[in-house]
Protein backbone atom coordinates (compact mmCIF):
# COMPACT_ATOMS: atom_id res chain seq x y z
CA UNK A 1 0.00 0.00 0.00
CA UNK A 2 1.26 3.38 -0.83
CA UNK A 3 1.33 6.43 1.90
CA UNK A 4 -1.62 8.92 1.15
CA UNK A 5 0.88 11.43 2.37
CA UNK A 6 4.15 11.75 1.91
CA UNK A 7 6.37 14.72 3.51
CA UNK A 8 10.58 14.87 2.94
CA UNK A 9 12.75 17.23 4.85
CA UNK A 10 10.25 19.97 4.34
CA UNK A 11 11.29 23.37 5.91
CA UNK A 12 9.62 26.68 6.19
CA UNK A 13 11.35 30.09 7.01
CA UNK A 14 10.38 33.30 7.70
CA UNK A 15 11.42 37.28 8.00
CA UNK A 16 11.01 38.47 11.29
CA UNK A 17 9.31 42.04 11.08
CA UNK A 18 8.46 41.36 7.61
CA UNK A 19 5.28 42.70 5.81
CA UNK A 20 3.36 41.66 3.02
CA UNK A 21 3.45 43.58 0.06
CA UNK A 22 0.41 45.04 -0.77
CA UNK A 23 -0.93 45.84 -4.33
CA UNK A 24 0.90 49.46 -6.09
CA UNK A 25 -0.23 51.25 -8.97
CA UNK A 26 1.87 51.27 -11.87
CA UNK A 27 3.23 54.76 -11.19
CA UNK A 28 4.47 53.28 -7.61
CA UNK A 29 6.06 50.12 -9.23
CA UNK A 30 8.23 52.55 -11.30
CA UNK A 31 9.53 54.88 -8.36
CA UNK A 32 9.94 51.73 -6.73
CA UNK A 33 12.08 50.21 -9.14
CA UNK A 34 14.31 53.28 -9.33
CA UNK A 35 14.61 53.52 -5.53
CA UNK A 36 15.29 50.28 -4.60
CA UNK A 37 19.25 50.37 -5.81
CA UNK A 38 19.88 53.05 -3.63
CA UNK A 39 17.75 51.21 -0.64
CA UNK A 40 20.26 48.37 -1.39
CA UNK A 41 23.24 50.65 -0.68
CA UNK A 42 22.20 52.16 2.33
CA UNK A 43 21.56 48.75 3.88
CA UNK A 44 24.84 47.68 2.93
CA UNK A 45 25.31 43.93 3.83
CA UNK A 46 23.20 43.89 6.32
CA UNK A 47 20.93 40.41 6.04
CA UNK A 48 17.48 40.33 7.21
CA UNK A 49 16.73 38.11 10.21
CA UNK A 50 14.74 34.55 9.78
CA UNK A 51 13.68 31.90 11.73
CA UNK A 52 12.48 28.61 10.73
CA UNK A 53 9.19 27.41 12.02
CA UNK A 54 9.55 23.91 10.33
CA UNK A 55 13.04 22.53 9.12
CA UNK A 56 14.08 19.16 8.19
CA UNK A 57 10.37 17.08 8.57
CA UNK A 58 10.24 14.02 7.15
CA UNK A 59 7.21 11.50 7.36
CA UNK A 60 4.87 8.70 5.93
CA UNK A 61 1.18 8.68 6.32
CA UNK A 62 -0.90 5.38 5.16
CA UNK A 63 -4.61 5.79 4.28
CA UNK A 64 -7.12 5.50 7.10
CA UNK A 65 -4.42 6.61 9.87
CA UNK A 66 -5.24 9.25 12.26
CA UNK A 67 -2.23 11.08 12.71
CA UNK A 68 -2.16 13.45 16.25
CA UNK A 69 -0.11 16.20 15.67
CA UNK A 70 1.15 17.22 19.18
CA UNK A 71 3.98 20.16 20.52
CA UNK A 72 3.98 22.83 22.59
CA UNK A 73 2.83 26.53 21.39
CA UNK A 74 5.41 27.16 19.00
CA UNK A 75 6.64 24.20 17.94
CA UNK A 76 5.67 24.38 13.97
CA UNK A 77 1.83 22.36 14.10
CA UNK A 78 0.09 25.25 12.66
CA UNK A 79 2.67 26.15 10.18
CA UNK A 80 3.16 22.15 9.27
CA UNK A 81 -0.87 22.31 8.40
CA UNK A 82 -0.74 25.21 6.22
CA UNK A 83 1.82 23.92 4.16
CA UNK A 84 0.12 20.43 3.66
CA UNK A 85 -3.25 22.08 2.96
CA UNK A 86 -1.15 23.95 0.64
CA UNK A 87 -2.39 27.43 1.99
CA UNK A 88 1.25 28.60 2.38
CA UNK A 89 4.44 27.24 0.23
CA UNK A 90 7.87 25.54 1.84
CA UNK A 91 10.75 27.27 1.24
CA UNK A 92 12.57 23.99 1.01
CA UNK A 93 11.58 19.66 1.00
CA UNK A 94 8.14 18.94 -0.37
CA UNK A 95 4.84 17.31 0.65
CA UNK A 96 2.43 14.99 -1.79
CA UNK A 97 -0.84 14.32 -0.60
CA UNK A 98 -2.72 11.97 -3.25
CA UNK A 99 -6.59 13.11 -3.02
CA UNK A 100 -8.68 15.83 -1.62
CA UNK A 101 -7.83 17.58 1.06
CA UNK A 102 -10.09 19.28 3.37
CA UNK A 103 -8.96 22.01 5.45
CA UNK A 104 -10.48 23.32 9.05
CA UNK A 105 -7.14 25.60 10.57
CA UNK A 106 -9.43 28.69 11.60
CA UNK A 107 -13.05 29.91 11.99
CA UNK A 108 -14.18 30.04 8.39
CA UNK A 109 -11.31 29.02 6.26
CA UNK A 110 -12.26 28.78 2.98
CA UNK A 111 -15.73 30.95 3.34
CA UNK A 112 -16.58 33.86 1.54
CA UNK A 113 -17.92 36.25 3.59
CA UNK A 114 -20.33 37.86 1.32
CA UNK A 115 -21.79 34.71 0.59
CA UNK A 116 -24.75 32.97 1.92
CA UNK A 117 -24.48 29.41 3.86
CA UNK A 118 -25.58 27.56 0.75
CA UNK A 119 -23.30 28.99 -1.91
CA UNK A 120 -20.27 28.66 0.53
CA UNK A 121 -21.11 24.81 0.70
CA UNK A 122 -20.95 24.47 -3.13
CA UNK A 123 -18.33 26.76 -3.83
CA UNK A 124 -16.14 24.47 -0.64
CA UNK A 125 -17.51 21.26 -2.44
CA UNK A 126 -16.09 22.95 -5.98
CA UNK A 127 -12.83 23.95 -4.87
CA UNK A 128 -13.18 19.85 -3.54
CA UNK A 129 -13.43 18.63 -6.98
CA UNK A 130 -17.11 17.36 -6.31
CA UNK A 131 -19.94 17.24 -8.82
CA UNK A 132 -22.85 19.26 -8.11
CA UNK A 133 -25.01 16.39 -7.76
CA UNK A 134 -22.35 14.83 -4.78
CA UNK A 135 -22.87 18.37 -3.29
CA UNK A 136 -26.68 18.41 -3.21
CA UNK A 137 -26.65 14.64 -1.53
CA UNK A 138 -24.82 15.94 1.38
CA UNK A 139 -26.46 19.22 1.90
CA UNK A 140 -28.98 18.51 4.28
CA UNK A 141 -26.98 16.59 6.51
CA UNK A 142 -24.60 19.20 6.13
CA UNK A 143 -27.23 21.46 7.17
CA UNK A 144 -28.42 19.81 10.04
CA UNK A 145 -25.39 19.02 11.47
CA UNK A 146 -24.62 22.57 11.58
CA UNK A 147 -27.88 23.96 12.86
CA UNK A 148 -28.17 27.01 10.55
CA UNK A 149 -31.16 25.83 8.40
CA UNK A 150 -32.74 29.59 9.43
CA UNK A 151 -29.88 31.19 8.52
CA UNK A 152 -28.81 29.21 5.41
CA UNK A 153 -29.27 31.68 2.38
CA UNK A 154 -28.29 34.28 5.04
CA UNK A 155 -24.30 36.29 4.60
CA UNK A 156 -22.08 34.38 6.95
CA UNK A 157 -20.67 36.89 7.52
CA UNK A 158 -23.66 38.07 9.81
CA UNK A 159 -23.20 34.94 11.53
CA UNK A 160 -22.18 34.68 15.02
CA UNK A 161 -18.43 32.87 15.70
CA UNK A 162 -20.67 29.58 16.85
CA UNK A 163 -22.30 29.33 13.63
CA UNK A 164 -19.44 30.00 10.95
CA UNK A 165 -17.30 27.27 13.18
CA UNK A 166 -20.32 24.87 13.16
CA UNK A 167 -20.76 25.52 9.11
CA UNK A 168 -16.99 24.97 8.54
CA UNK A 169 -16.66 21.93 10.62
CA UNK A 170 -19.88 20.74 8.66
CA UNK A 171 -18.22 21.26 5.34
CA UNK A 172 -15.19 19.85 5.84
CA UNK A 173 -16.27 16.75 7.59
CA UNK A 174 -19.14 15.90 5.06
CA UNK A 175 -18.01 16.54 1.67
CA UNK A 176 -15.95 13.00 1.69
CA UNK A 177 -12.46 14.14 1.66
CA UNK A 178 -9.36 11.53 1.31
CA UNK A 179 -7.48 13.33 3.93
CA UNK A 180 -9.50 15.94 6.82
CA UNK A 181 -6.79 18.45 8.28
CA UNK A 182 -7.93 20.24 11.36
CA UNK A 183 -6.05 22.23 13.65
CA UNK A 184 -7.57 22.78 17.07
CA UNK A 185 -10.48 25.17 15.81
CA UNK A 186 -12.53 23.06 17.84
CA UNK A 187 -11.14 24.17 21.13
CA UNK A 188 -13.95 27.82 20.05
CA UNK A 189 -16.92 25.37 20.25
CA UNK A 190 -18.64 25.18 23.63
CA UNK A 191 -18.40 21.10 25.14
CA UNK A 192 -21.29 19.89 23.48
CA UNK A 193 -20.49 20.81 20.07
CA UNK A 194 -16.90 19.50 20.50
CA UNK A 195 -18.29 16.10 21.81
CA UNK A 196 -20.40 16.14 18.36
CA UNK A 197 -17.76 17.25 16.21
CA UNK A 198 -15.53 14.45 17.89
CA UNK A 199 -17.86 11.96 17.18
CA UNK A 200 -17.87 13.25 13.63
CA UNK A 201 -14.66 12.83 13.40
CA UNK A 202 -14.20 9.29 14.58
CA UNK A 203 -17.05 8.62 11.95
CA UNK A 204 -14.49 9.88 8.89
CA UNK A 205 -12.04 7.88 10.79
CA UNK A 206 -14.15 4.40 10.58
CA UNK A 207 -15.28 5.14 6.73
CA UNK A 208 -11.35 4.65 5.87
CA UNK A 209 -10.24 8.30 5.54
CA UNK A 210 -7.30 10.13 6.98
CA UNK A 211 -7.11 12.88 9.20
CA UNK A 212 -4.11 14.99 10.70
CA UNK A 213 -5.57 16.12 13.51
CA UNK A 214 -3.58 18.93 16.13
CA UNK A 215 -5.22 19.21 19.89
CA UNK A 216 -4.22 20.13 23.21
CA UNK A 217 -6.80 17.56 24.67
CA UNK A 218 -4.27 14.86 24.96
CA UNK A 219 -7.53 12.05 26.07
CA UNK A 220 -8.77 13.23 22.21
CA UNK A 221 -5.08 12.23 20.90
CA UNK A 222 -5.34 9.09 22.81
CA UNK A 223 -8.91 7.99 21.77
CA UNK A 224 -9.57 9.66 18.04
CA UNK A 225 -5.19 8.52 16.94
CA UNK A 226 -3.85 5.16 15.28
CA UNK A 227 -0.17 7.26 15.76
CA UNK A 228 1.14 10.51 17.27
CA UNK A 229 3.35 13.31 15.57
CA UNK A 230 5.13 14.84 18.52
CA UNK A 231 6.62 18.39 17.19
CA UNK A 232 9.47 21.10 19.25
CA UNK A 233 10.99 23.56 17.58
CA UNK A 234 10.10 23.04 14.16
CA UNK A 235 11.44 19.81 14.16
CA UNK A 236 9.65 16.38 14.72
CA UNK A 237 10.65 14.97 18.23
CA UNK A 238 9.04 11.83 18.17
CA UNK A 239 6.29 9.85 15.31
CA UNK A 240 4.85 6.52 16.67
CA UNK A 241 2.23 4.24 17.22
CA UNK A 242 2.80 4.30 20.57
CA UNK A 243 0.37 7.35 21.64
CA UNK A 244 0.93 7.03 25.28
CA UNK A 245 4.70 7.36 25.02
CA UNK A 246 4.40 9.84 22.53
CA UNK A 247 2.08 12.13 24.70
CA UNK A 248 4.23 11.23 27.84
CA UNK A 249 7.38 12.61 25.84
CA UNK A 250 5.97 15.71 25.00
CA UNK A 251 4.13 16.43 28.97
CA UNK A 252 7.41 15.05 30.79
CA UNK A 253 10.12 15.66 28.09
CA UNK A 254 13.44 13.32 28.07
CA UNK A 255 15.52 14.87 30.63
CA UNK A 256 16.27 12.97 33.82
CA UNK A 257 16.90 16.04 35.52
CA UNK A 258 14.34 17.84 34.10
CA UNK A 259 11.61 15.57 35.79
CA UNK A 260 13.33 15.97 39.22
CA UNK A 261 12.58 19.57 39.14
CA UNK A 262 9.47 20.37 41.88
CA UNK A 263 9.57 23.87 41.82
CA UNK A 264 9.31 26.43 38.57
CA UNK A 265 10.64 30.13 39.29
CA UNK A 266 9.22 33.05 37.23
CA UNK A 267 12.81 33.73 35.28
CA UNK A 268 11.52 35.75 32.04
CA UNK A 269 8.69 37.54 33.88
CA UNK A 270 6.01 35.65 32.06
CA UNK A 271 2.39 35.95 32.41
CA UNK A 272 2.53 39.53 32.90
CA UNK A 273 -1.43 40.62 33.88
CA UNK A 274 -3.04 43.24 36.10
CA UNK A 275 -4.36 40.67 38.33
CA UNK A 276 -2.24 38.15 39.26
CA UNK A 277 1.66 37.88 38.64
CA UNK A 278 2.95 34.43 39.43
CA UNK A 279 6.22 34.73 40.91
CA UNK A 280 7.37 30.65 42.08
CA UNK A 281 5.26 27.60 42.78
CA UNK A 282 6.57 24.52 44.27
CA UNK A 283 5.93 21.29 46.16
CA UNK A 284 6.90 21.91 49.74
CA UNK A 285 6.56 20.30 53.44
CA UNK A 286 3.97 21.36 56.06
CA UNK A 287 6.45 23.85 56.99
CA UNK A 288 6.63 25.68 53.63
CA UNK A 289 10.61 24.24 52.57
CA UNK A 290 10.50 23.07 49.09
CA UNK A 291 10.30 19.10 49.12
CA UNK A 292 12.80 16.75 47.56
CA UNK A 293 11.91 14.36 45.95
CA UNK A 294 10.59 11.63 45.81
CA UNK A 295 7.85 12.13 47.96
CA UNK A 296 6.17 9.63 49.94
CA UNK A 297 2.14 8.15 49.46
CA UNK A 298 1.63 8.79 52.86
CA UNK A 299 3.55 12.08 53.36
CA UNK A 300 3.35 16.03 54.30
CA UNK A 301 2.40 17.12 50.35
CA UNK A 302 1.73 20.51 49.77
CA UNK A 303 1.15 22.48 46.51
CA UNK A 304 2.75 26.37 47.21
CA UNK A 305 2.47 29.27 45.12
CA UNK A 306 3.73 32.61 45.55
CA UNK A 307 2.50 35.62 43.60
CA UNK A 308 1.74 39.19 43.75
CA UNK A 309 -1.81 41.06 43.55
CA UNK A 310 -1.73 43.65 41.45
CA UNK A 311 -5.49 44.73 41.82
CA UNK A 312 -8.13 43.21 43.33
CA UNK A 313 -10.79 41.00 41.88
CA UNK A 314 -13.73 39.17 43.51
CA UNK A 315 -13.19 36.50 40.44
CA UNK A 316 -9.81 35.74 40.84
CA UNK A 317 -9.10 32.08 41.03
CA UNK A 318 -5.80 30.36 41.57
CA UNK A 319 -5.12 26.75 41.64
CA UNK A 320 -3.60 23.97 40.04
CA UNK A 321 -4.05 20.98 38.08
CA UNK A 322 -2.58 17.56 38.04
CA UNK A 323 -2.06 14.99 35.45
CA UNK A 324 -0.71 11.09 35.51
CA UNK A 325 1.84 10.03 33.57
CA UNK A 326 -0.14 8.94 30.48
CA UNK A 327 -1.26 12.63 30.44
CA UNK A 328 -4.61 12.01 31.99
CA UNK A 329 -5.88 15.18 33.97
CA UNK A 330 -6.39 14.04 37.78
CA UNK A 331 -8.55 16.75 38.84
CA UNK A 332 -8.57 20.49 39.56
CA UNK A 333 -8.13 22.63 42.74
CA UNK A 334 -8.72 26.41 43.18
CA UNK A 335 -8.50 28.36 46.32
CA UNK A 336 -12.54 28.74 46.14
CA UNK A 337 -13.35 24.92 46.22
CA UNK A 338 -14.89 25.20 49.63
CA UNK A 339 -17.81 27.22 50.94
CA UNK A 340 -17.31 31.08 50.19
CA UNK A 341 -16.78 31.98 53.98
CA UNK A 342 -13.86 29.61 53.93
CA UNK A 343 -12.12 30.99 50.57
CA UNK A 344 -8.64 32.66 51.76
CA UNK A 345 -8.61 36.55 50.90
CA UNK A 346 -7.21 37.60 48.11
CA UNK A 347 -5.53 41.21 48.60
CA UNK A 348 -3.65 43.00 46.73
CA UNK A 349 0.43 42.59 47.29
CA UNK A 350 2.68 39.43 47.76
CA UNK A 351 0.88 36.65 49.33
CA UNK A 352 1.46 33.00 49.16
CA UNK A 353 -1.23 30.59 48.64
CA UNK A 354 -0.81 26.42 49.75
CA UNK A 355 -2.97 23.73 49.49
CA UNK A 356 -2.52 19.79 50.90
CA UNK A 357 -2.44 17.08 48.58
CA UNK A 358 -4.23 14.65 50.27
CA UNK A 359 -2.26 11.35 51.73
CA UNK A 360 -2.41 7.65 50.91
CA UNK A 361 -4.42 9.20 47.52
CA UNK A 362 -1.78 9.41 44.54
CA UNK A 363 0.09 5.83 43.53
CA UNK A 364 3.85 5.71 43.19
CA UNK A 365 4.58 7.13 39.57
CA UNK A 366 5.57 10.42 37.91
CA UNK A 367 2.66 13.39 37.92
CA UNK A 368 2.96 17.03 36.22
CA UNK A 369 1.28 19.40 38.23
CA UNK A 370 0.26 22.86 36.53
CA UNK A 371 -0.21 26.09 38.20
CA UNK A 372 -3.72 27.66 36.59
CA UNK A 373 -5.49 31.11 37.10
CA UNK A 374 -8.44 32.64 35.90
CA UNK A 375 -11.17 35.35 36.14
CA UNK A 376 -13.84 32.92 37.25
CA UNK A 377 -13.25 30.50 34.61
CA UNK A 378 -14.02 33.64 31.84
CA UNK A 379 -10.32 34.62 31.22
CA UNK A 380 -7.32 32.64 31.35
CA UNK A 381 -4.74 34.02 33.25
CA UNK A 382 -2.23 30.45 32.75
CA UNK A 383 -4.18 28.20 31.16
CA UNK A 384 -4.29 24.24 31.81
CA UNK A 385 -2.78 22.04 28.56
CA UNK A 386 -1.85 25.70 27.01
CA UNK A 387 0.60 28.17 28.57
CA UNK A 388 0.56 27.28 32.03
CA UNK A 389 3.62 26.80 34.03
CA UNK A 390 4.22 23.00 35.25
CA UNK A 391 6.78 21.03 37.82
CA UNK A 392 6.94 17.58 38.72
CA UNK A 393 6.41 15.53 41.92
CA UNK A 394 7.02 11.94 41.73
CA UNK A 395 5.55 9.56 44.47
CA UNK A 396 7.02 6.23 45.81
CA UNK A 397 6.50 4.31 48.88
CA UNK A 398 4.30 4.89 51.91
CA UNK A 399 1.20 3.22 49.83
CA UNK A 400 0.16 1.41 52.65
CA UNK A 401 0.69 -0.42 56.27
CA UNK A 402 -0.90 -3.83 54.56
CA UNK A 403 1.55 -6.46 54.24
CA UNK A 404 -0.07 -7.27 50.88
CA UNK A 405 0.74 -3.89 49.25
CA UNK A 406 4.31 -3.68 49.22
CA UNK A 407 4.71 -2.78 45.57
CA UNK A 408 2.58 -0.30 43.14
CA UNK A 409 -0.67 -1.16 43.35
CA UNK A 410 -3.09 -1.18 39.97
CA UNK A 411 -4.45 2.14 38.61
CA UNK A 412 -3.77 5.77 38.83
CA UNK A 413 -4.88 6.04 42.51
CA UNK A 414 -4.05 4.44 45.72
CA UNK A 415 -6.33 5.68 48.57
CA UNK A 416 -6.33 3.48 51.93
CA UNK A 417 -9.90 3.05 52.30
CA UNK A 418 -12.26 1.76 55.56
CA UNK A 419 -13.35 -0.72 55.09
CA UNK A 420 -16.51 -2.73 57.62
CA UNK A 421 -17.77 -6.22 57.90
CA UNK A 422 -21.02 -7.51 59.30
CA UNK A 423 -23.11 -10.37 60.21
CA UNK A 424 -26.74 -11.20 58.36
CA UNK A 425 -27.68 -9.37 61.51
CA UNK A 426 -25.83 -6.02 60.90
CA UNK A 427 -23.74 -6.85 63.69
CA UNK A 428 -20.18 -6.25 63.23
CA UNK A 429 -18.41 -9.81 62.73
Amino acid sequence: MKPIIRVDNLGKQYQIGARAAGYMTLRESLVGAVRAPLQRLRAGRSVPETVWALRGVGFEVMPGEVVGVIGRNGAGKSTLLKVLSRITEPTEGYAHLYGRVASLLEVGTGFHSELTGRENIFLNGAILGMARREIQRKFDEIVAFAEVDRFIDTPVKRYSSGMYLRLAFAVAAHLEPEILVVDEVLAVGDAEFQKKCLSKMDDVYKAGRTILFVSHNMNAIEQLCSCALLLDKGRIQHFSTDIRHVIKEHLFGNDENELGLSEWINDDKQFENPWFKPLRFFIADKDGNRSRMPASNDGEIWFQAEGVIEQGDPALTVGYAIYAEDGHLLYWSYQSDEAPDQWPKLRPGRCVLRSRIPPRLLNEGLYRIEMIGSLSHRKWLFAPGVDAPSIFLTIQGGLSESPLWMVKRPGILAPVLPWSATDESGKPL
